[in-house]
């Protein structure tokens, strides 16, 4: 299978794979998110999902597919200190705000930043009708965040910390795109840069959380750890989907339809965590997702 995605990048075969692959990430990085900020310490729900994805990873990284090159050594440690970072900003940002407003502007800064590094990174260049649907996409998400703040009720207190972690979180969700695009175009198997990101970063939030974890009770780590096993499979497909499809095409298109997953975040909102949805917000989601599809339609 390696091989096949291999031949297929910048196809038209590859194309329209990576964007089932981008629609696919947009769903599954909304749940996620929906995962780490429900009803258990996002910390802690982040280390168990943490700890149950790289021990999964781990056989398959030593023993399925093939070792790194050399040189991807420096690159993974590179991405471990990224993802380090990206990870503890979004937990302090989903501990302080509420879902519905600090995801937008998590998501809503990342697309226009990984567009401007796509193209100084891979030289990527695009249509000016392509970053007019960019600027829609982000007008809508930034707009869907405001509305949430002014109609918001609960948390407020925390919310200018918790819409500044947002902010700093949505330039790394940009800088770990651009780089992790960059290390799995280089190594030969996208699946070995899988299987061992997923080994390694499954390591630092469960160590700093360690005695946390085992402190819990019983009756406590078992819907934590179904919690984490769910979570676990859903980042490998979206992370997973969003990289094969970076490496299938261009990394800015693959970001901004990946950032359609507000819509989706709003929906779980909604639906899941019991928050309001009312007619401005849904106009709001399909600027969002015209955006997505004047950005898609114009390349």
């Amino acid at each position: 299978m390696s091989n096949w995605l291999v031949s297929i990048a910048g196809t038209p075969t590859g194309q329209h794979l990576a964007l089932g692959l981008a629609l696919l990430a947009a769903v599954l990085h909304a749940l996620f998110g929906a995962l780490q900020k429900g009803k258990h310490d996002p910390w802690l729900s982040r280390a168990v999902i943490d700890l149950t994805y790289g021990v999964i990873a781990t056989p398959f990284a030593l023993f399925i597919v093939p070792w790194p090159e050399p040189h991807m050594w420096a690159i993974f440690a590179g991405a471990f200190v990224i993802h380090a970072i990206y990870k503890l900003l979004q937990a302090m940002t989903y501990d302080r705000g509420a879902y519905t407003v600090v995801y937008p502007v998590v998501r809503g800064t990342g697309p226009l930043f990984t567009v401007i590094g796509a193209g100084l990174v891979f030289g990527e260049h695009y249509h000016p009708l392509q970053w007019f649907g960019v600027c829609l996409l982000v007008a809508g998400i930034l707009g869907l965040a405001a509305y949430n703040l002014r109609h918001l009720t609960e948390n407020r207190a925390t919310l200018v910390p918790a819409l500044g972690f947002a902010a700093a979180t949505g330039a790394f969700v940009a800088i770990y795109t651009t780089y992790d695009a960059w290390g799995i175009r280089a190594t030969a198997d996208p699946f070995t840069f899988l299987a061992w990101f997923f080994m390694l970063d499954g390591i630092f939030i469960p160590a700093l959380m360690a005695r946390r974890i085992a402190s819990l009770s019983r009756a406590q780590a078992i819907p934590l750890f179904k919690r984490g096993l769910i979570g676990a499979f859903v980042a490998y497909f979206s992370f997973g989907s969003i990289m094969i499809a970076t490496r299938l095409d261009r990394v800015g298109e693959a970001a901004v339809l990946r950032e359609t997953s507000t819509v989706f975040a709003a929906l779980i909102g909604w639906l899941v965590l019991g928050e309001k949805v009312g007619l401005a917000r849904t106009g709001l989601m399909a600027l969002i997702a015209l955006g997505a599809v004047v950005m898609e339609w114009a390349g």
